[in-house]
């Protein structure tokens, strides 16, 4: 069977990095599979290196400055579909609203689902929902928001994980970071409004009356979108608080498992999320994670998390999980973290492909 998945950057973000690992499990199972995404600023590969039995199509994307985001969106989809070659595929999979608006006749995998002010994201992401001519979800939650919303019935995938690679982290030698951050919570995602950063922020602030020496670190960030104005606030807010965050930015991959797994806590508390993939590998390495109490997390992690419901409420859950560690919490984690495996996920995507594209 011969595999089109697409998708809109070669950062790592969620889709991506589910995209590649999604890919390179499809190929170990027997599967061609072709990648296809955009080179923004360009990129000519991944952020990471990709199994080479993986056909990585990388599409060059010219960046333009002033551009709004609305003509981005509009060009990206513009640009993918022209540099697109659906010939020879059997299934076409879109991970994300401008590859499915891009590709035509596709499999549509819907992440989460979002509320956009810009008009062309809008369009896009509507379109990309209802065009499609299959639907997939990694989560019960999102599948009965597409259901109720749209009247749909997408079939329910969950995400894999390598928790082999945050697992193996954690016996490795954490010093490095945390002589760099000392106690820290770490926030994965980059500061933006989905991912609830002000809210951290303010919860670590808090925290902080009684665990002074505890920092918040940032990691990733890499987005389309335009978050100056609410990256403005938070700055601010930073200042005001006297919490002084760590913002990394977008994290080397083979970086990403150490600082992880070095870090005292995990705060997750998007709002709005299909699964938490950065969550299942805090809880793969070991990490004791405080996630926002959506219906989406509570199916994904109840019994393996703390949550909470806001800023002060988080606070609380965060002084729980660095002051009094639950090793039988902690052990649900790492179990739950080792059942998601992307052999499965793959078996799962090609049983579906077989059905709707029987050869």
């Amino acid at each position: 069977m011969r595999i089109a998945l697409t998708t809109y950057s070669t950062k790592p973000r969620g889709g991506v990095v589910h995209t590649l690992a999604l890919a390179e499990a499809l190929v170990e199972a027997g599967a061609e599979v072709s990648v296809w995404t955009l080179g923004r600023g360009g990129d000519q590969a991944f952020f990471r290196p990709v199994d080479p039995r993986v056909d990585v199509r990388v599409v060059e994307f010219a960046a333009r400055d002033g551009e709004s985001v609305g003509a981005r969106i509009l060009r990206s989809i513009e640009v993918l579909r022209r540099g697109f070659d659906a010939g020879g595929y059997d299934v076409v999979h879109a991970q994300d609203c401008i590859s499915a608006n891009a590709v035509g006749r596709c499999v549509r995998t819907v992440h989460h689902l979002d509320t956009f002010t810009t008009p062309e994201l809008t369009a896009c992401h509507e379109k990309a929902v209802v065009e499609p001519f299959a639907h997939v979800c990694v989560s019960a939650s999102v599948a009965r928001e597409l259901a109720d919303g749209w009247g749909l019935r997408p079939t329910v995938i969950p995400n894999g994980v390598d928790a082999t690679r945050f697992a193996r982290a954690a016996e490795g030698d954490l010093s490095p970071w945390r002589n760099r951050f000392g106690r820290y919570v770490l926030a994965v995602g980059g500061i933006e409004p989905r991912k609830g950063s002000i809210d951290l922020l303010r919860a670590v602030a808090l925290l902080r009356r009684d665990a002074p020496d505890v920092r918040l670190v940032i990691a990733g960030g890499e987005t389309l979108f335009d978050y100056r104005a609410y990256r403005a606030e938070f700055d601010r807010l930073a200042v005001e608080l006297e919490v002084d965050p760590v913002v990394l930015g977008p994290v080397d991959d083979a970086d990403l498992p150490g600082l992880v797994a070095a870090a005292s806590a995990m705060g997750f508390v998007s709002t709005k999320e299909g699964f938490g993939l950065a969550a299942m590998e805090a809880l793969a390495a070991g990490v004791p994670l405080v996630t926002r109490e959506l219906p989406v997390l509570r199916e994904v992690f109840d019994g393996a998390a703390l949550f909470a419901g806001d800023p002060a409420t988080t606070a609380v859950a965060l002084r729980e999980a660095l002051a009094h560690p639950d090793a039988a919490r902690t052990a649900r984690g790492r179990e739950l973290a080792a059942r998601h495996t992307w052999a499965a996920a793959a078996q799962a995507h090609l049983q579906l492909y077989r059905q709707l594209c029987p050869i």
